[in-house]
C-alpha cells in the first residue's frame, strides 16, 4: 500500500477511562459544568466528552494537594516505593486498554502505543527503586567548628503541565519521582488527551495513592487555569514539558513567585551521517529517531545532515524505508503511521514541505497531502535541502524528513549547532573516537551515537540552550523535586 493510501476508519474505541476531575481522591464535575469534546485524529469524530476545570476548580485541587502533603512527606520512603511499584503492575496489566485509549485520542500506531505504556509505567518502577536512595551528606566544616549535616527534603505542592504526544508517558516522568519524593502534585493534562492522564490517575489511586496525593485537571481553559494554579501560595513548583514559546511564558509568570522550574521545551535534533558510516544502521536508526511516535516527538530527528560522499545513497535508501510504511487509523492491525493529532499540525506539515521545495529541495516520497477523512500525511524525505532552508529552522512535529549535505565534519557541526535549541542529537560513524569528539561538540543535552533512541527512564533527560531548565528520568529527576536543607552542628 502506498503512503498515500488510508485504511478505512474503525468505529472509534470506547472510553476506557473517568471523563471527571480527579481532585482529593474524588471523581467530579467541573465546578460550573462545563465539558469539551475529544476527538479522534483518524476520523475526526468525538471520542468522549470530558470535564473542563475552571479557576475555582484549580485552588480546590492545590488545596486537596496541600492538605495530603504533611503525611504523604512523612510517609516511609518503603511505603511510597511499594505504592508506585503497585502502580507500575497496574498499568503494565492492563497495557492493551491503555494503549488503545491513547490510539483513541492521540492517533499514534498502535504498536507506538503499547510501546509507550510499557514506557510510562517503566517511570513508576524506576522511582519506587529511587525513593529509598534519596539520601543527604555529613561532612566537617573546613575551619573545624562544626559539623555540616545536609538532608534533602520534598518542595511541595507541584504543578505539572503535559503535552499530548506522549500522554502516559509524560504525566507519569513527572508524577512518579514527585510522589517518591515525598511531593503532592496537580497535573494538568493537554486538552488534546486527557483520557490517558485520568486513567492513570485511576491506576495511582487503585495502587493506594492517599486521596489528594495526585490530582487531574482536563480543561479547555488552560491558560487561565495554569495562572491560578501557579498564583496559589501553597504551589513551590512548576514542571513543564511543551514549546519554548509557552514555557518562557510560564517561566516569567513562576518568577513573580520564585517557584522551582523544571521546563522540557522545543527540539530541532541533528542526525549526522557521516563519511564512514554504515548505511544500513544508520538508516535503520533514521527511521526510528524521525519516526517513532510518527515524528510527533520533541527528540525525534528534525535536519539530517549526510557527508556528501555518501548523502543522495542515504536519502535514497531513507526514503524507500519511509516510503514502505503504511498509514491508517492507528487500531488498525498493520498500520506504521497513524495521523497527526488535529487538522492544523497536518497543514503545517505541508507548508513545511512547500516551503522546502520552493527553496530548491526534491520530493522523494510523500510530501501530498492525501485526500479522505481524518488528519493523515504521508512519511515524506526531502533531499537537496539547502543549509540555509527556513524549514531547518522550525521544529518539524511530523513524518518530514530534510536530508542537507555537508562535506566536513566542522561544516556539519556547525550546521547541527546553529539552533537556539539543543535537546537532542544523533551521530552515525565507525569510528567511536570520532563519533565521542562530535558527540561532546553538539550542543544538545543528550546524543545517541549510533542509536536511534536516547530516552530511558534511569537516563537523564532534557536539553541545553532554550530547549528547557533541569531534568526528567535518573536519579536528577528525582532531585528536581527536592530543596536541600543544611544543618550546622557539633558534638
Amino acid at each position: 500500500m502506498r503512503p498515500t493510501d488510508v485504511l478505512p476508519a474503525p468505529a472509534p474505541a470506547p472510553a476506557t477511562a473517568p471523563t471527571e476531575l480527579f481532585i482529593g481522591g474524588a471523581w467530579r464535575p467541573a465546578g460550573d459544568g462545563a465539558r469539551f469534546t475529544v476527538h479522534d485524529p483518524a476520523t475526526g469524530e468525538p471520542v468522549a466528552s470530558v470535564a473542563s476545570a475552571t479557576e475555582t476548580d484549580g485552588v480546590h485541587a492545590v488545596e486537596a494537594a496541600a492538605k495530603a502533603l504533611p503525611d504523604w512527606a512523612a510517609t516511609p520512603p518503603r511505603e511510597r516505593a511499594e505504592i508506585l511499584r503497585r502502580a507500575f503492575e497496574s498499568m503494565r496489566a492492563e497495557q492493551e486498554e491503555l494503549a488503545r485509549l491513547i490510539v483513541a485520542e492521540n492517533g499514534k500506531a498502535l504498536p507506538d502505543a503499547r510501546a509507550e505504556v510499557a514506557y510510562a509505567a517503566e517511570f513508576l518502577r524506576w522511582y519506587a527503586e529511587e525513593a529509598v536512595r534519596l539520601s543527604g551528606t555529613l561532612g566537617h566544616a573546613p575551619a573545624g567548628g562544626n559539623r555540616i549535616l545536609v538532608m534533602r527534603r520534598p518542595i511541595g505542592v507541584a504543578v505539572l503541565v503535559t503535552p499530548w504526544n506522549f500522554p502516559a508517558a509524560m504525566a507519569t516522568r513527572k508524577i512518579g519521582p514527585a510522589l517518591a519524593a515525598g511531593c503532592t502534585v496537580v497535573l494538568k493534562p493537554a486538552s488534546e488527551t486527557p483520557l490517558t492522564a485520568l486513567a492513570v490517575a485511576g491506576h495511582l489511586q487503585r495502587a493506594g495513592v492517599p486521596a489528594g496525593v495526585v490530582n487531574v485537571l482536563p480543561s479547555r481553559r488552560t491558560g487561565p487555569l495554569v495562572t491560578a494554579l501557579l498564583a496559589h501560595p501553597e504551589v513551590r513548583k512548576i514542571s513543564f514539558t511543551g514549546s519554548t514559546e509557552v514555557g518562557k511564558h510560564l517561566l516569567r509568570q513562576a518568577a513573580d513567585r520564585v517557584l522551582a522550574s523544571s521546563m522540557e521545551l522545543g527540539g530541532n535534533a541533528p542526525f549526522l551521517v557521516l563519511a564512514d558510516a554504515d548505511l544500513d544502521e544508520a538508516v535503520a536508526g533514521a527511521m526510528i529517531a524521525k519516526m517513532r511516535n510518527g515524528g510527533e516527538a520533541c527528540t525525534a530527528a528534525n535536519r539530517f545532515y549526510a557527508h556528501s560522499s555518501i548523502s543522495g545513497e542515504f536519502a535514497r535508501r531513507l526514503a524507500d524505508a519511509m516510503g514502505r510504511l503504511r498509514v491508517g487509523p492507528g487500531q488498525e492491525d498493520g498500520t506504521d503511521v497513524g495521523p497527526l493529532v488535529n487538522e492544523r499540525a497536518r497543514a503545517e506539515m505541508q507548508e513545511v514541505v512547500d516551503e522546502a521545495v520552493a527553496a530548491g529541495a526534491t520530493v522523494l516520497t510523500g510530501g501530498r497531502t492525501p485526500d479522505g477523512p481524518g488528519w493523515f500525511y504521508p512519511p515524506t524525505v526531502l533531499a537537496d535541502v539547502p543549509a540555509d532552508s527556513a524549514v531547518l529552522r522550525r521544529e518539524i512535529f511530523g513524518p518530514i524528513a530534510p536530508v542537507v549535505t555537508f562535506d566536513t565534519v566542522d561544516e556539519a557541526l556547525d550546521l547541527a549547532n546553529r539552533c537556539e535549541v539543543g535537546l537532542a542529537g544523533y551521530v552515525y560513524t565507525r569510528d567511536l573516537a570520532l563519533g565521542l569528539r562530535v558527540s561532546e561538540r553538539l550542543e544538545v543535552g543528550m546524543v545517541g551515537l549510533n542509536r536511534g533512541v536516547v530516552s530511558d527512564p534511569a537516563a537523564p533527560f532534557g536539553g541545553v540552550k532554550e530547549s528547557g531548565l533541569g531534568r526528567e528520568g535518573g536519579h536528577e529527576g528525582l532531585l528536581e523535586y527536592t530543596e536541600s536543607k543544611m544543618i550546622a552542628t557539633q558534638w
